[in-house]
C-alpha cells in the first residue's frame, strides 16, 4: 500500500514537472486561432487584430483558421476536442453563451470543455427603427406595439444571433407581441430595415451607427451599461426602463480545458499587453467596441451569466435552433 501511494505521488510529480517544462518551452511552434465563421465578420476581425500581435509577443506564428458552419458549432467543437497544449485557441464570441440555450444536445460543453483566457471586447447593440415608424423613444415603441399586436417586425441575422435575442429580450421584458424575421446575415436585415420592410432591428453599433448618422434610421436606445460616445444623445435600455434588455456582442480568447495553467497564464499576460497597445485600442474603438480585459476567471463567470440569461429568454420565447 505504501509503495502504491508512493508510486502515485511520484507519477503526479512527474506529470506536474512535465506540465511545467511544457509551459516553460511554450510556444515552440505555430499557434492556430480558430474562428468559427467564414472570413469577414466581427469575430474574424477581432482575431485578425489580435493574432498578429500575439505572434509578435510570443515569437511564434499565429495562423487564423476559419472553420465556419452550423452556427459556430463546427469550429467550436474542433477546439473543444483539440490537444490541451495551448497550440489551438478559439476566438469565442456571443454565440458561446447562446448556443447552450438553443440546443438540447451539443457535441461539447461550453463550461467544461474550455479554459477561458480573456474577454477581449464588448460591443453594445442599439435598437434602431425605420424613420416612418411614429416613435421617438422606447416607451412610444412599446405603446405602439401594444396597439398593433403581431404587426411590428424585427429582423436579425438568424435564429439565436444577438440581434434575434435582443428582440426576444424586449418581447419578454415589455410583454409585447412583435414578430421575428430571420435573415441569412445581419447586413440583409439592415438593408430591409433601411428599405422600410421591417420596423426595427437590434444591430451592433458597427452596423447601426452609420445608418443613424446618415439619417436613414432612428436610434431609440443602446444596450450598454452607459451611453456610448458614438451615440451620446441616445439613452441606454436601463434609462428607457428596461435593464433586462442588455444583449451585447462580445469576443474573447479560450483554450481547450486542461490546458496547463502556466500556458493559460502566459497567454493572458500577453493579451493584457496587446489590449493596452494604442493601435489595438484605436482599431477596436473605430468599431465602437470597448476593451474589457480581466482575468480568466472573470470570463468564466461572465460566460456562466450569459448562459443562464439566454436560457431564460429561450424558454420564454420557445426558441430552438433550426
Amino acid at each position: 500500500m505504501h509503495i502504491r501511494i508512493g508510486s502515485l505521488a511520484m507519477m503526479a510529480g512527474l506529470l506536474c514537472a512535465h506540465a511545467t517544462v511544457h509551459a516553460q518551452n511554450y510556444p515552440n511552434r505555430p499557434i492556430r486561432m480558430v474562428v468559427a465563421y467564414a472570413p469577414g465578420g466581427t469575430t474574424d476581425f477581432t482575431a485578425r487584430v489580435i493574432g498578429p500581435k500575439l505572434a509578435e509577443t510570443l515569437g511564434q506564428q499565429v495562423v487564423i483558421d476559419n472553420r465556419g458552419g452550423a452556427g459556430s458549432l463546427i469550429g467550436t467543437d474542433l477546439v473543444a476536442k483539440a490537444g490541451a497544449d495551448g497550440y489551438t485557441l478559439l476566438m469565442a464570441d456571443t454565440a458561446f453563451g447562446i448556443v447552450p440555450a438553443l440546443y438540447a444536445k451539443l457535441p461539447f460543453d461550453v463550461q467544461k470543455d474550455f479554459a477561458p483566457v480573456m474577454q477581449i471586447i464588448s460591443m453594445p447593440n442599439c435598437l434602431v427603427v425605420h424613420p416612418s415608424l411614429p416613435v421617438k423613444s422606447v416607451k412610444e415603441l412599446i405603446a405602439l406595439a401594444r396597439t398593433r399586436p403581431g404587426q411590428l417586425t424585427f429582423g436579425s441575422g438568424g435564429v439565436g444571433t444577438p440581434l434575434h435575442m435582443g428582440g426576444e429580450q424586449l418581447k419578454v421584458a415589455a410583454k409585447i407581441d412583435i414578430v421575428h424575421v430571420p435573415y441569412k446575415g445581419a447586413a440583409p436585415a439592415m438593408g430591409d430595415l433601411v428599405g422600410g420592410q421591417l420596423a426595427m432591428v437590434f444591430p451592433t453599433m458597427t452596423l447601426g451607427v452609420p445608418q443613424v448618422r446618415a439619417g436613414k434610421l432612428r436610434a431609440l436606445a443602446v444596450t450598454s451599461a452607459r451611453r456610448t460616445a458614438a451615440l451620446p444623445d441616445v439613452p441606454t435600455m436601463t434609462e428607457a426602463g428596461f435593464p433586462a434588455v442588455n444583449a451585447t456582442s462580445w469576443f474573447g480568447l479560450a483554450a481547450p480545458a486542461k490546458t496547463p495553467k502556466a500556458v493559460v497564464d502566459r497567454l493572458h499576460t500577453e493579451m493584457v499587453k496587446i489590449v493596452n497597445m494604442p493601435d489595438v485600442r484605436e482599431r477596436f474603438e473605430a468599431q465602437h467596441a470597448e476593451i474589457v480585459g480581466g482575468a480568466p476567471d472573470a470570463m468564466t463567470k461572465f460566460v456562466a451569466n450569459e448562459i443562464a440569461q439566454w436560457k431564460v429568454v429561450a424558454k420564454a420565447g420557445n426558441i430552438k435552433a433550426e
